[in-house]
């Protein structure tokens, strides 16, 4: 056996013939499963923001300036970005509860050896290496999604999923600005290192791959939810990882629109929860205290937009995910024009602003990450969304040292201006698919 033969999808196993065994099995992992994802990757996101609040600590300890701080979060959003789709080819071939676990690990022990580090140069190998490992955290997620959760249910479940995001982001302040404030920038780095490289050990105990590695039978037998066609799609035929990668992604038209789009979704987002601690700060002149406040506003509207995207593509929209996109972008582009133009600081009201960006933005953040994995074959799940995603980070890139420069130069209308147009774009691209369904009858190739 090679040294990495762990990491190969668990093996299936022969399918308990007990209905009621099955159901009690299923109720079991499923909610076991969830919940371990759930954790697991808003401790990825803990260890993926740790630096933003101790950026201002790095400006004044070291004085490094915005471009120089940009450019730390444009490297590890180009490295996530390409590691979401490397991993994501990878995800497909390997099992989540080691790979997923592994990863979370690896970005506990880089951020510890950022927090020990004092020049720029370090900050960029560490931080890049954190990105790149970051990118281990979602194919495994994305892949047991696909698996233990069915079409008709698949939006509201990944909706709640999509939470975890915002669990890390609200631990954030609470976690990591206290260790700043208390002990400095680097325990801002060291604790929550610690406390990943603990979950990593916490997922690889509560993880499994599919239901029928443990002797369960796929999820749309389970629960008599066949979307069109989806009998034709070969359930037990295992694809090879270029059938994965040119059939079911590249090959898509569908899934290069999405990249394109999450493109400017991904450049709002990370705009948003980036550089709104900054302009709070210089524009609106508050303190610390009070702009972190505004912040976690962002992560309470995105926790509950996610929520509510998820029904209304479930519920309102019949499983058509693209309506929800286009409104929610119209919504985005409305809010920040809106934002720029208000004279003055009031703090409640800047509150609300944060909380309706992160109602709206988190919406179409979790469906584009979504729908790939429902205009693809199933056991594509992770490739396409990691392909889509790379395009996310793609635009988180832009919005850390490009995005610094240009609000260097012209000023924060450039800034808003750039947000304003992102998310119009994003919504013309996709308001031609307003009624396409995610389905594997959209996919021409899984009828073959």
């Amino acid at each position: 056996m090679g040294v990495l033969d762990f990491l190969r999808p668990a093996p299936y196993v022969e399918e308990i013939q007990d209905e009621d065994l099955v159901k009690k099995n299923y109720k079991y992992w499923r909610l076991r499963t969830f919940y371990a994802m759930y954790v697991g990757y808003a401790l990825y996101y803990l260890t993926r923001k740790s630096v933003t609040f101790a950026l201002p600590a790095l400006q004044d300890d070291l004085g490094l300036d915005k471009f120089e701080l940009g450019l730390l979060g444009t490297i590890l959003s180009l490295l996530y970005g390409a590691s979401k789709f490397i991993s994501g080819i990878l995800g497909d071939k390997s099992n989540p509860r080691y790979f997923m676990s592994i990863g979370l690990i690896l970005t506990g022990v880089f951020n510890i050896l950022f927090g020990f580090s004092s020049a720029w140069w370090a900050f960029a190998i560490f931080w890049g290496l954190n990105g790149w490992f970051q990118g281990w955290g979602w194919p495994g997620c994305a892949k047991l999604l696909t698996h233990w959760y069915s079409h008709s249910e698949r939006g509201r479940w990944w909706a709640v999923w999509n939470t975890s995001h915002n669990l890390g982001g609200a631990l954030i302040p609470l976690l990591v600005a206290g260790c700043a404030a208390e002990f400095g920038w680097r325990f801002a780095l060291f604790v929550p290192g610690i406390v990943c490289i603990a979950g990593g050990i916490f997922l690889i105990n509560r993880l499994r791959d599919t239901p029928q590695s443990l002797g369960l039978p796929p999820v749309e037998k389970f629960r008599e939810d066949y979307p069109d066609l989806a009998k034709q799609q070969r359930e037990a035929q295992q694809l090879s990882a270029k059938e994965i990668l040119w059939e079911y992604v590249l090959t898509n038209k569908y899934i290069w629109i999405l990249a394109l789009a999450y493109f400017f979704v991904g450049l709002i987002r990370t705009a948003v929860n980036d550089w709104s601690m900054f302009y709070l700060v210089e524009v609106k002149k508050y303190t610390l205290v009070e702009s972190g406040m505004c912040v976690t506003w962002f992560e309470v509207g995105g926790f509950l937009g996610s929520l509510a995207a998820g029904w209304a593509s479930d519920v309102l929209f019949k499983g058509k995910r693209i309506p929800v996109i286009v409104l929610c972008s119209l919504f985005i582009a409305s809010l920040m024009f809106s934002f720029q133009v208000m004279p003055g600081s009031l703090l409640i009201i800047d509150s609300l602003f944060l909380f309706f960006f992160g109602f709206f933005i988190f919406g179409p953040q979790m469906l584009i990450g979504m729908v790939p994995a429902e205009l693809s074959h199933k056991k594509a799940a992770a490739t396409a969304t990691g392909f889509v995603g790379c395009f996310a980070y793609l635009g988180a890139a832009f919005a850390g040292g490009p995005l610094g420069a240009i609000t260097k130069e012209w000023g924060w209308d450039s800034f808003f201006v750039i947000l304003v147009g992102s998310s119009l774009i994003s919504m013309v691209l996709m308001l031609p698919f307003w009624s396409l369904k995610s389905s594997p009858r959209k996919q021409k190739l899984v009828e073959e």
